[in-house]
């Protein structure tokens, strides 16, 4: 059932998450055209966090259970993304440091 009388703030919350959540594939669409290939940005998984979370606490809110389990582990993954990247970019700077010639 839905619930269209939840209150104003609560429905503009909601609907706050799920822009967050869909603008993220906007945003991968984009920077997967302008490199000519598949690519995604960092700010994807940071909009997939925000997106998430609100989602995950309208879903407390409004009290439903499947809505719940859908956004609770979510994080875990998207924050492991930017650990992961986070990882490489540091891999790849010190190989450039360690290519430059400098001691």
């Amino acid at each position: 059932m839905v619930n269209w009388g939840d209150t104003p703030f609560w429905l503009a919350f909601g609907l706050l998450g799920n822009a967050a959540f869909a603008s993220r594939f906007l945003v991968q669409w984009i920077a997967s055209e302008r490199a000519g290939e598949s690519v995604i940005p960092k700010v994807f998984w940071y909009l997939s966090i925000v997106g998430s979370m609100i989602l995950l606490f309208y879903a407390l809110h409004v009290k439903n259970l499947v809505f719940t389990l859908a956004y609770l582990p979510n994080c875990v993954v998207y924050v492991r993304n930017l650990m992961l990247i986070e990882r490489k970019e540091r891999q790849l700077a010190q190989g450039a440091d360690e290519g430059d010639g400098s001691i």
